[in-house]
């Protein structure tokens, strides 16, 4: 009896991906399933995964309360090696020598009479995205500091604080890095009598060249950002947090929050060179967690991509996830925002497609500039979006307005895609994803050419254990 035929019906086959704690490996061979790796394919790919999601038989509160685990896969001249293993976080440690959650979270509140929750820092699961630097990966979570992992073994060294973050500063999970200049580019949002947006700009090896402070009104959820040439733009949506009852143990953030489309949502334009605020304005409200890219127009407006929710239901989905069993339908779709950076209000707003999607990216050489192709994560066509997780990747040219797709069969679900030019600076190359294969549940690295994604993988990599689903990835060139 296959895997998928054990599942109980009212299950999808993904949920068997994230049901039990994911198992770390140690630096491994890769077997190869089909295909060859490409010859000018050198470097690493690294993605973080929500990995732990059961501790003492107790499930987390949502899919964003997991473990973090990194997943390294190293392609040389010898081949592809691979390595899984779990950032070991001091909250990870504590709970693991307890058997059980100790800590409050996004999703969670400390188990057991909400006094004790009274004082208790959230646990940093540095579970979210990655950024490679020349010496170290650092394992990005929004609610606190990175950890720095080797980047060949993926041993965790510390929380690192960059030299520069106060004790109070958060580094967000979704930096961005000018390709001109290398110069990373990030945000965080503090507490404390008030909510204070603070941005910063680091050099390439990540130490401050500069911060600013932006007073916020309440205090929202701001996940992501974007660079559009001079441009850092935030969408600050109308979700807003009820900190007393977080702050009472009462509630956690995710349970804390409200959806106020009266509102709506507030556009902010910083100058990226001296991170001076150019502009705020008001909009329609909806929800965003990811950008795709942005960049300026020859006439001096900027144009913004990014996945548009008409609410906040995709929180409720995302926790759902954490169950294994998803009924909320939350449709997130590719829209086009054009905006005056004087006033910040928009010029126009559309939809580039009616196709549920998520995860955009785009070369990285085009960061904050003009692009052809976005890379994203689709549902796959006739699914149920309430029930199944996104099963296909795809690139959409804008030029041509087409929309090519990766569909992975039955039961398969990738991960983020990632692309890699087959040179600096090239729009063509390589898309990788990790796969969570249902029908034999196992996991496997695929690897496509850019420009025919339509057609079987290049290469299929069998990875030795199953590697849970998560969020972000990054690519570092040999």
């Amino acid at each position: 009896m296959s895997i998928l035929q054990q599942l109980p019906l009212k299950h999808k086959a993904w949920s068997k991906a994230i049901s039990k704690p994911a198992q770390e490996f140690s630096l491994t061979p890769l077997s190869i399933l089909s295909g060859q790796i490409p010859t000018g394919l050198r470097g690493s790919l690294y993605r973080n995964t929500s990995a732990r999601l059961e501790r003492g038989g107790k499930r987390v509160g949502h899919w964003f309360d997991g473990d973090g685990a990194i997943l390294a896969v190293h392609f040389t001249d010898e081949g592809a090696t691979g390595v899984y293993r779990y950032i070991q976080t001091r909250g990870y440690q504590t709970e693991a020598l307890a058997d059980q959650f100790l800590y409050p979270n996004y999703g969670m509140t400390v188990p057991g009479p909400f006094w004790k929750s009274w004082g208790k820092e959230v646990k940093n699961t540095a579970n979210t995205s990655v950024l490679a630097l020349n010496d170290r990966l650092l394992a990005l979570w929004e609610g606190g500091w990175p950890h720095s992992l080797d980047l060949q073994t993926l041993e965790t060294f510390k929380k690192d604080n960059l030299s520069w973050l106060k004790t109070t500063d958060l580094f967000s999970a979704h930096p961005k890095i000018d390709p001109n200049t290398g110069y990373i580019y990030n945000f965080g949002v503090s507490l404390g009598l008030s909510c204070v947006l603070q941005i910063y700009q680091c050099d390439a090896q990540g130490n401050l060249l500069a911060r600013a402070s932006h007073r916020l009104s309440g205090l929202p959820l701001i996940h992501d950002f974007v660079l559009a040439g001079d441009y850092l733009i935030f969408f600050v949506s109308p979700v807003r947090i009820k900190a007393i009852p977080v702050l009472l143990g009462l509630k956690s953030y995710s349970e804390a929050m409200e959806w106020k489309p009266e509102i709506g949502t507030k556009i902010l334009i910083f100058n990226r060179h001296n991170l001076s605020l150019i502009s705020q304005s008001e909009a329609d409200p909806w929800y965003q967690w990811h950008y795709a890219n942005g960049y300026m127009e020859q006439d001096g407006t900027v144009a913004v991509d990014f996945v548009h929710y008409g609410n906040f239901q995709t929180n409720q989905y995302l926790k759902e996830i954490a169950t294994g069993k998803t009924e909320t339908l939350a449709k997130g779709t590719l829209y086009h925002v054009r905006l005056n950076p004087v006033t910040g209000k928009i010029i126009e707003m559309f939809s580039w497609m009616d196709r549920a999607c998520e995860f955009p990216l785009v070369p990285p050489h085009q960061q904050g500039k003009p692009w052809r192709y976005t890379y994203l994560s689709v549902h796959r066509e006739g699914v149920d979006i309430a029930e199944e997780i996104l099963g296909a990747i795809a690139k959409f040219d804008h030029k041509k307005g087409h929309l090519s797709i990766a569909d992975m069969g039955d039961n398969c679900y990738p991960c983020e895609p990632i692309f890699v030019p087959s040179q600096p600076g090239s729009e063509q190359g390589w898309v990788l994803t990790v796969v969570y294969d249902g029908n034999h549940h196992c996991s496997e690295v695929r690897i496509y050419d850019s420009e025919h994604l339509e057609d079987e993988p290049l290469c299929r990599l069998l990875l030795p254990s199953v590697v849970a689903l998560g969020f972000h990835g990054t690519w570092k060139p040999a």
